[in-house]
């Protein structure tokens, strides 16, 4: 069944979400939303969950739909068998309901009859049936899960996390609703879910951050973010989508430069072009002709005139398309001379009990520098040594050396200050404002930052870092908790930085795309 929203409105008290908002997704089609932070990518599949109730329109999606909920809803005493055996449950009755039903047409193949066991057995098709529970098998499997025999409260956050995404992808609904599903997963477990996801029949409908993911996953993309007309559905993968973003980019930009130039000439027609009536041809010699042409005619064409190129220049000017935001860009300029890349920061025999272990690291005024590796591998304490906090004996700097980190753990200045006042304090006269960069809502321009969520305290770090770029700017997991338009821009101009960069990164894409140095970190020791 497909699934179809028509003309849906959802507000959270006066912030409106969604306005007469149309979508569709078609049996075997896997659609990604996509979108600022609050753009509603949430309540959207909620709304398609009916775990949220729309203000106006309907959201028709078929009784056989599967959410991924944040928490197993089961006691902490049950086991991962019985969770695998719920999640087949539906499966089990069809089982049985299709054994009925194969003896039933047996003793009466009446039409009705036919007509019931066509349709449970279309059922069976489409969930696999005769191979739930190989099926089950390969997701425990493929998730990391396979073996574990524990109830759910002795599981850790992940396993549990986990575990919710593999009874949703056991059960097999036609519908498949799914809320950043990579959470918790790493490298081979998200690759497992791709080509899962891929193989599927049904409607999927899915957010996330993980670039690489949608990119393997999706056959459309739906950007919630305003932007030009609302919001708008993409044919194809995330990468087919980038590419529609920089046409429309490029687009708009041309419309605005074109439009600006357009009410800059009608402004002038108004106050000068309008009244300058016949300038080259001479008055006639007829005294009458003479009289029209300095009186009453005249004064009727520079009326008209003026009158046409004022209403020309009302409704541009009240219908005119709004400025594109600039694109994320760091103030300054390559401070490094070609051919003269001094050396900044040298760094022998670091050491992290169980977790770094580095012979040496140097690093020159405009490097580079990309640090991967799993989980506890030691890349945050690598960039805490390099910043100064944690084994300073081992690091040696140039004079007046100016280093600024984007920690995951964010500690701003003053929190009792507001972001624009914390901005305008470091930003440079080259900075750009702080509305443009689009990283702070304009909601919580004027708030204390202190009262600012994690992910808001990161965002503002980050423009002050990009207002004043240090000598060596180091990044840790920049990209989280900012927009896939954002972490597109920041990525694009890590290249201008005006010095260093060294970041410490999980992101698939950021990763796959990298072009720099790459330092990887392995179980403490570097690779």
């Amino acid at each position: 069944m497909s699934l179809r929203v028509h003309e849906l409105s959802f507000s959270y008290g006066d912030r409106v979400v969604f306005d007469r908002f149309d979508f569709a997704a078609d049996p075997g089609h896997r659609v990604g939303l996509v979108g600022e932070n609050g753009a509603g990518k949430s309540t959207l599949l909620k709304l398609l969950a009916g775990l949220e109730r729309p203000h106006g329109g309907t959201v028709h999606t078929g009784p056989d739909v599967g959410f991924l909920h944040q928490e197993l809803p089961y006691p902490a005493g049950t086991p991962v068998s019985a969770v695998v055996e719920d999640a087949l449950a539906d499966i089990r009755r069809a089982t049985r309901r299709l054994e009925r039903l194969t003896e039933a047409v047996a003793d009466d193949p009446s039409e009705a009859t036919l007509a019931e066991y066509g349709a449970a057995l279309e059922w069976a098709q489409a969930h696999d049936l005769w191979d739930a529970d190989r099926r089950a098998a390969i997701v425990l499997d493929g998730l990391g899960l396979g073996g574990i025999e524990r109830p759910v409260g002795e599981l850790s956050g992940g396993q549990r996390s986990r575990l919710g995404l593999a009874a949703l992808l056991i059960r097999q609904p036609a519908t498949l609703l799914l809320d950043e599903p990579t959470n918790h997963l790493d490298d081979p477990a998200m690759e497992f879910l791709e080509r899962h996801l891929t193989g599927l029949s049904g409607t999927v409908v899915l957010a996330s951050h993980d670039r690489v993911f949608l990119d393997a996953v999706c056959t459309a993309i739906v950007d919630l973010d305003p932007a030009l007309g609302g919001p708008v559905r993409y044919g194809g993968a995330y990468r087919d989508y980038l590419a529609h973003k920089r046409i429309e980019r490029a687009r708009w930009e041309q419309r605005y430069a074109g439009e600006q130039a357009e009410l800059k000439r009608l402004a002038e027609s108004v106050t000068v072009t309008a009244r300058a009536v016949a300038h080259d041809r001479p008055p006639r010699d007829n005294a009458k002709m003479l009289y029209d042409f300095k009186t009453g005619r005249v004064q009727k064409q520079i009326s008209r005139r003026v009158r046409n190129a004022q209403q020309r220049l009302d409704e541009l000017a009240a219908n005119q398309v709004r400025k594109p935001p600039p694109p994320l860009r760091f103030a300054g300029a390559l401070t490094a001379p070609p051919g003269e890349d001094e050396l900044i920061l040298s760094a022998r025999g670091i050491r992290g009990p169980g977790r770094l272990e580095l012979a040496e690291l140097d690093v020159t005024a405009s490097a580079r520098l990309l640090v991967t590796g799993g989980n506890g591998a030691g890349k945050s304490t690598l960039l805490s040594v390099l910043a100064g906090g944690l084994a300073p004996h081992a690091v040696r700097r140039r004079a007046g050396l100016r280093t600024g980190m984007l920690a995951q753990d964010v500690t701003l200045p003053d929190p009792a200050k507001t972001p624009r006042r914390l901005y305008a304090e470091a930003a440079g006269p080259d900075s750009p404002e702080l509305t443009d960069l689009g990283l702070i809502a304009p909601w919580d321009l004027d708030r204390p930052a202190g009262v600012l969520s994690v992910g808001q305290r990161r965002r503002l770090a980050l423009a002050i870092l990009i207002a004043r770029p240090p000598d060596l700017l180091l990044l840790d997991e920049p990209t989280n908790h900012i927009s896939l338009t954002l972490a597109e821009e920041l990525f694009d101009a890590l290249g201008s930085a005006p010095g260093a960069v060294v970041l410490a990164s999980h992101d698939r894409w950021l990763r796959r795309e990298w072009d720099g140095a790459t330092l990887r970190l392995h179980q403490g020791r570097t690779v």
